[in-house]
């Protein structure tokens, strides 16, 4: 598994996209609502990028499920996957309750994935920066 992060519109996806790889990638869109059931139909020979994974976990946790429950499904189905996700948790706390609940287990969740990850990295100006 691998965790790439950074801020909104750094270069993320093409970064990631320009890495070499043996496989095809296909690229998953945490943006759709129905994003699993066409992962899940992904066949075994390409490279899966979750991209927009924070838009997934904030779908998730606005249908009140468990967001940490669905991320190990998720791992666990594909133990290869790139992910993909903006940082959410920098500058002014939000107010209203949903958007502090959301960037809190969000960054818990990033945590966990990072931790388990072979490879993370930073992506600031559609640069790279190694952290693991």
């Amino acid at each position: 598994m691998e965790l790439y992060i950074g801020g909104y519109a750094q270069g993320k996806l093409d970064y990631v996209m320009e890495k070499p790889c043996d496989r095809q990638f296909f690229v998953a869109d945490g943006d759709k609502q129905d994003v699993l059931s066409e992962l899940f139909k992904v066949q075994a020979d390409k490279q899966v990028v979750f991209y927009h994974f924070h838009s997934w976990i904030r779908q998730l946790l606005e249908q009140k499920k468990d967001a940490e429950k669905e991320t190990e499904r998720l791992i666990h189905s594909y133990p290869d996957i790139w992910i993909i996700s903006d940082e959410v948790g920098n500058g002014i706390i939000p107010m209203e309750p949903f958007e502090r609940k959301y960037r809190e287990r969000l960054g818990r969740i990033l945590i966990r994935i990072a931790s388990e990850s072979c490879h993370v990295e930073r992506i600031i100006c559609g640069l790279g920066q190694t952290i693991k």
